[in-house]
């Protein structure tokens, strides 16, 4: 069996997979990320692979290599929603994704990369995996143009990977996100906020049509994205653009009565305002089509939110224990 290449194993998705893989029997995993960030240390402390890469002497890396890897899961990207600067967007998720495209070409390596669901902006489209709409797509923040930047220049491309997937993440939460602060799922704040104070603090609606709190999402649990992941990479189906979500939208006052309810609480929910600086790009729905993914012969149920919250909380959050 050949190297199995994971860049970003230090993040949150990346060091998920590495225990996925090593579990499922692929022993010769090459970890690829910036390993000088200490606050994600403990993703990657106990992790068993082959060899260590840092992300800045990886194309030197597979040069040398390449003849030994039989697949490339590229999942490392820059993901602050709230970043303004152009330029790390550009050389991290687009003009890297853009070199590791072409060596897999290149080196006949099969690919998958992570795309995201902030491709689709408003949903002005809808939230179907067809490349026939990503064209017209207006992300609403820079980290969505980078990611659908890259889609669409991949769908030009006259010269392929044997095999490639974008995956398009819709709100994936789950154990080894306590690094990402700010932009950590709501689950995570959620925990923290009832242990500090009793209750959570979720967005006021500031649409006469929903209700306080019935925003909606579709929230994923990492241990499905990985699944889903290890299967497009055994299966290699049709290459293209997958989403990765559950097909099915949740609100917010779910998420938190099921983040009270795995930590035997009762629900105490306090709504605020949404911040002026991004209400108006706040999400009041999305949902991914999953039809794509299923007609490919995916067909392993999806976590349920109030059972991906209580693993979750229970047996990582509570303990403080990594996947």
């Amino acid at each position: 069996m050949g190297l199995i290449v994971v860049t970003g194993a230090a993040g949150f998705i990346g060091s998920c997979l590495l225990t996925k893989l090593h579990d499922e029997g692929f022993k010769n995993l090459v970890a690829v990320d910036d390993f000088t960030k200490i606050e994600k240390f403990r993703n990657t402390e106990h992790k068993s692979y082959a060899e260590k890469v840092s992300r800045t002497e990886f194309f030197s890396w597979l040069e040398v290599n390449n003849a030994s890897v039989d697949f490339i899961l590229h999942i490392g990207a820059r993901t602050d929603t709230t970043e303004t600067n152009w330029e790390l967007f550009d050389e991290l998720n687009l003009s890297y994704t853009q070199q590791v495209w072409e060596n897999c070409c290149l080196y006949n390596i099969p690919l998958i990369y992570a795309s995201s669901a902030a491709t689709y902006g408003m949903g002005e489209y809808g939230y179907e995996d067809s490349h026939n709409i990503v064209e017209k797509l207006k992300p609403l923040n820079l980290y969505g143009k980078s990611k659908n930047d890259f889609d669409k220049w991949a769908l030009d491309q006259d010269e392929e990977p044997p095999f490639w997937a974008g995956l398009k993440f819709f709100n994936v939460y789950g154990p080894n996100e306590y690094h990402k602060q700010r932009m950590a799922s709501v689950i995570l704040h959620a925990f923290h906020q009832i242990n500090e104070t009793g209750k959570v603090k979720l967005f006021r609606s500031h649409r006469k049509d929903i209700a306080d709190g019935e925003q909606s999402r579709d929230f994923v649990y990492v241990k499905d994205v990985i699944s889903v992941i290890c299967f497009l990479m055994k299966n290699r189906p049709e290459s293209g653009l997958y989403n990765v979500g559950t097909g099915h939208a949740r609100s917010f006052n779910d998420l938190a009565k099921a983040t009270f309810a795995a930590m035997g609480k009762e629900a105490n929910i306090e709504y605020i305002d949404t911040p002026l600086d991004i209400r108006d790009k706040y999400q009041y729905f999305t949902e991914a089509d999953m039809k794509k993914l299923i007609d490919a012969g995916y067909d392993k149920p999806f976590t349920s939110l109030e059972e991906g919250v209580k693993d979750y909380v229970q047996n990582y959050l509570m303990k403080n224990e990594c996947y």
